[in-house]
């Protein structure tokens, strides 16, 4: 029953170990070629500064790239987390959305449901629509200023958007917030 999901399993493993073997391939002959090169290095500071003296200066170097491939490394994966982070708040905000519309589309079909069962649901469901269509511009703006209430961008969003770098506009404009009028950076 399991065997074709485990087979399925067992190639996607197999092709990804053959993927990094081939990628690890191609790197070695780069790494020997480096270690050549620190050797010749140190060794040209032997014969210019004697033994000691060019062995502190090639640890001093080695160590000083080290340091500067650690604070690359450590900005890199800070973003990689910020980007995260606001990812998964953007698929929560999207998976509440969708959540929030499928609710908003099943309220109506409910309370008609239970309107319908109450006794004289019929006649009342009747005088309200009548009333509602009566009042239409009434019910209009009552839906657009529910609207204008909709939450648009949490704070948290924007400090997420401070770090990955993204620029604000002098009049207030981001990229989160899309416009006809904005100009587009292109």
């Amino acid at each position: 029953m399991f065997r074709g999901l485990i087979n399925d399993a067992k190639s996607a493993v197999g092709n990804l170990v053959l993927k990094y073997v081939a990628r690890a391939s191609v790197a070695v002959p780069f790494v020997i070629a480096v270690g050549f090169a620190v050797a010749a290095i140190a060794a040209m500071l032997v014969e210019r500064f004697g033994a000691v003296t060019g062995c502190w200066i090639m640890a001093g170097g080695l160590a000083a790239i080290g340091i500067i491939a650690a604070i690359v490394v450590s900005a890199r994966e800070h973003k990689e987390e910020v980007a995260e982070e606001l990812k998964e708040n953007a698929d929560t905000q999207e998976m509440i959305s969708d959540a929030t519309a499928q609710a908003l589309i099943q309220t109506p079909v409910a309370l008609l449901g239970a309107l319908f069962a109450t006794p004289g649901g019929a006649a009342t469901g009747l005088s309200v629509a009548r009333a509602l269509g009566r009042n239409w511009p009434l019910v209009l703006l009552l839906v657009l200023g529910g609207a204008l209430f909709w939450p648009a961008q949490t704070a948290e969003e924007e400090f997420a958007a401070e770090e990955l770098g993204v620029p604000r506009k002098p009049n207030g404009a981001n990229a989160y917030m899309p416009s006809e009028m904005r100009q587009q950076d292109n």
